[in-house]
């Protein structure tokens, strides 16, 4: 175990002139009073919460000279520092955030979509082309949960590792240099108790990956103290086990003191020179860090901590020690440290200022409009005048507007004047309208891709079969593509647990190992949460990787990466960032309370911002495969785990056979009832019509295909028109995917003024299925269940037609 490292001066040829040192205390300094500001504006109410990176700041300026541009973070909201350092951030842009501006180069980050602290470079351009990564500093984009960032650190440095690897890769050089990039981390020392840390920290360890992990320890998770955290109060001695020997890969373990400038750079000149030429991940445990103003805005730390901690604090703060280090070197006097603060503090203060000038003003302007139109529109509103006059005088007077309270006081304006007819209130609505347009951009865009390679943009191609075209089992329809995907694109590799040796579990992937190499197809150990992550790291990258998840009732354990990074990327940059990952899972037709494989309204609900493939045969699977490689959007793809040995023809053209995502397609045409249903419901749906057209009733059966993009063209809504009646069949609970699609379909595409019958849906029991064959039959739609709630639904239009079974 590697000792904490003791004051040293430039060990491994590191050294810092005069006037850098003091340009990191000029840093150091800002970033001091940015945090200090940044609180009292949120007590002034200026801002709506804060968290802040004070006392963090020595360590970060350390880890900053060794971050080259190429680089990528994975980090958390308190390294402010680190980004000023690196130059991805100035100071005005960090109280743009604080205040949520909504433009994009106010805060580049997330124009105003997340809280402060949230950092984030931008990857692609306005036209959501790849810049070249390699000419920055890169940053992905921050998320709150703890620990959240550690699943795909160990993607981003997965990359580095398949570059180095590829010669075909290494022609990526908007990507890389050779994979000679690190993923640098961080995180807070009380969020290493997460599992996902633990996850991220052994599957790096078996990959060999290049990654520096930075521990920033203040000895509190909010007021809990390390004892309760973590074994033996410390992370580093608490995985001691990791660290590599002669004989055994592992981790190389640092430890040292945050105040101690020194260490700190020689620190982290080893971890940086370990990681990028040898690709060995390390841990650097920087301790003794302090928390000068608390956890955030939300609560004061002299609550849980003792006098003496207090003082020990002040004492060893990071920049107080600095500041006496370089006066102690005689590298500078103290007057010339107070005037850089001073000059600091002046500056940070004026940045700030500006922030807020722009911020308010772009409101301002929009409140006088709407200031001038409600007195405008006063003066004509005959009884209301002084209701609409009072609302104007209200709004103009209002302490720090935001636009809700433009907005508001807009719409409670038309309110009264429901029923009025004038040129001033039509001017108004007009007003009102334009400015919900720029509204609707500045909070609800970019939750799917805005680009040219959107999958809404990606042509179609219809499939061909020979006329000899052979019947073979599903899985190789999969094996085909996946074939072709490989050969064709460099970018594509495949993971997951069986992926790689066997092919996995259900053989789409046979023999593909030998043929393209461990690190096209590749095997993993039981870890959905970094199997997630790997994916949307190498994604962020550039690469097309493909992350396998064994069955869809595992999907749990990596749930909150999918929902928390993944699906809300691009919208929380506002279409800065992309990961277009593939994530392959089998469900639907298990059985057994674990293997019950249809929690589709969880996902829809969790995944918004991600697409959501439900393909009823693995040719569609395919084709929706294909049509995911040509675009930039992320997707979960459900194969039916039923169809593997099913007989399909193989298609003439399997390598380039794309499906239109969003298209639902009439997989059986009838004139009495529509079924809109997906995935291993079809067969359940289509035998059950053979069944019902016996008792002359003819149903129309439609396959969605993709739950998100759901039905894009009305295909469901026109087939109700014809019909006049909607049943919704899958095999999720009660209210689950089956309520989902008819709110799309009744209130969505209108189609309830086309029903002569109420609604039906029909899904599984409220419970997960029982084991057996039985407890599938008892638990989920059986063909009898389809057959006996369509042929009801006839019963009730026409008793004499249909008597009663």
């Amino acid at each position: 175990m590697t000792q904490v490292a003791a004051s040293t001066k430039q060990k491994n040829g590191i050294s810092r002139t005069k006037a850098q040192l003091l340009e990191d205390f000029r840093l150091a300094s800002e970033s001091r009073h940015a945090s200090l500001m940044g609180r009292k504006e949120v007590f002034m109410g200026k801002a709506k919460f804060g968290i802040f990176g004070d006392g963090k700041e020595l360590a970060q300026l350390a880890m900053a000279q060794f971050f080259r541009k190429g680089d990528f973070r994975a980090g958390y909201y308190r390294d402010q520092t680190f980004m000023f350092a690196v130059g991805e951030l100035t100071i005005r842009q960090y109280f743009a955030q604080l205040y949520a501006h909504t433009d994009v180069q106010a805060d580049p980050a997330s124009a105003g979509r997340l809280m402060n602290g949230h950092f984030a470079t931008r990857s692609l351009d306005e036209q959501g082309n790849w810049k070249n990564l390699m000419e920055m500093h890169n940053s992905t984009a921050d998320i709150s949960p703890t620990a959240g960032q550690m699943p795909k650190l160990l993607g981003l440095a997965y990359a580095s590792k398949l570059f180095r690897a590829s010669k075909e890769l290494q022609k990526m050089t908007q990507f890389t240099e050779g994979g000679n990039e690190v993923a640098w981390g961080t995180i807070g020392n009380a969020s290493t108790s997460e599992g996902m840390f633990f996850e991220a920290l052994n599957a790096a360890g078996v990959l060999q990956v290049p990654m520096v992990i930075s521990v920033w320890d203040d000895a509190y998770g909010i007021s809990v103290g390390s004892e309760h955290h973590t074994t033996k109060g410390s992370i580093s001695e608490a995985l001691a086990g990791l660290q590599r020997t002669e004989e055994q890969p592992g981790f190389e373990i640092f430890k040292v003191r945050g105040w101690d400038y020194p260490a700190l750079i020689d620190t982290y000149a080893r971890a940086s020179k370990v990681a990028r030429e040898s690709h060995v991940p390390c841990l650097v445990h920087v301790v003794e860090m302090t928390q000068p103003q608390g956890h955030s805005t939300s609560g004061s730390h002299e609550r849980y901590k003792s006098k003496e901690r207090l003082e020990w604090e002040k004492e060893f703060d990071c920049i107080a020690q600095f500041a006496q280090y370089l006066v102690q070197e005689g590298i500078a006097e103290q007057q010339e440290l107070d005037a850089i603060d001073k000059a600091a503090k002046d500056k940070v203060k004026q940045e700030k200022e500006a922030a807020w000038k722009a911020f308010s003003s772009s409101i301002k302007g929009e409140l006088d409009e709407a200031v001038a139109l409600l007195q405008r529109v006063a003066a004509e509103a005959g009884p209301a005048q002084d209701t609409l006059s009072q609302m104007a005088e209200e709004l103009k007077k209002t302490m720090n507007p935001i636009r809700k309270d433009v907005i508001s006081t807009v719409r409670r304006a038309l309110w009264e004047l429901r029923g009025a007819d004038f040129s001033a209130k039509a001017e108004l609505q007009a007003w009102y309208k334009n400015i919900q347009a720029l509204n609707a951009d500045r909070y609800n865009s970019h939750l799917y891709s805005q680009s040219p390679y959107s999958t809404a943009k990606v042509q179609p191609e219809p499939l061909r079969f020979a006329e000899d075209a052979p019947l073979v089992d599903g899985r190789e329809v999969l094996q085909a593509c996946f074939d072709q995907l490989l050969a064709r694109d460099p970018r594509f590799f495949a993971f997951g647990e069986d992926v790689g040796k066997i092919g996995d579990v259900n053989q789409a992937f046979a023999g593909l190992q030998a043929k393209y190499g461990e690190n096209r197809v590749s095997d993993t150990s039981i870890r959905e949460c970094t199997i997630i992550g790997q994916g949307i790291g190498a994604a962020l990258r550039g690469l097309r990787p493909m992350a396998e998840i064994q069955y869809l009732d595992y999907i749990h354990y990596a749930l909150m990466t999918l929902s928390d990074d993944l699906a809300c990327l691009q919208y929380r940059t506002k279409g800065g960032q992309k990961a277009p990952l593939i994530v392959r899972t089998r469900g639907h037709r298990l059985e057994g309370v674990w293997h019950a494989g249809s929690p589709i309204g969880m996902l829809l609900h969790s995944l918004r911002g991600m697409l959501l493939c439900v393909p009823r045969n693995m040719t569609q699977a395919a084709g929706m495969y294909n049509t995911l490689m040509e675009a930039d959007e992320p997707a979960l793809v459900i194969e039916c785990l039923n169809g593997y040995r099913l007989k399909e023809r193989m298609p003439e053209n399997i390598g380039t056979y794309k499906v239109q995502l969003g298209l639902p397609e009439v997989i059986r045409t009838g004139s009495d009832v529509t079924v809109a249903t997906y995935g291993s419901m079809c067969r359940v749906v289509l035998d059950a019509a053979d069944l019902l057209a016996d008792m002359d009733i003819d149903v129309e059966v439609i396959d969605v295909q993709t739950l998100l993009p759901f039905d894009t063209t009305g295909v469901v809504g026109k087939s109700i028109a014809k019909t006049n009646r909607a049943v919704f069949a899958d095999e999720d609970m009660p209210g689950g995917a089956s309520a989902f699609m008819l709110q799309q379909v009744i209130e969505g595409q209108k189609a309830y003024y086309h029903l002569d019958a109420e609604p039906v849906t029909i899904h599984a029991q409220a419970h997960r299925p029982a084991y057996s064959s039985d407890g599938d039959y008892f638990s989920k739609p059986s063909v009898e269940d389809v057959v006996e709630r369509i042929y009801l639904l006839m019963h009730e239009a026409d008793p004499k037609r249909y008597p009663m079974i």
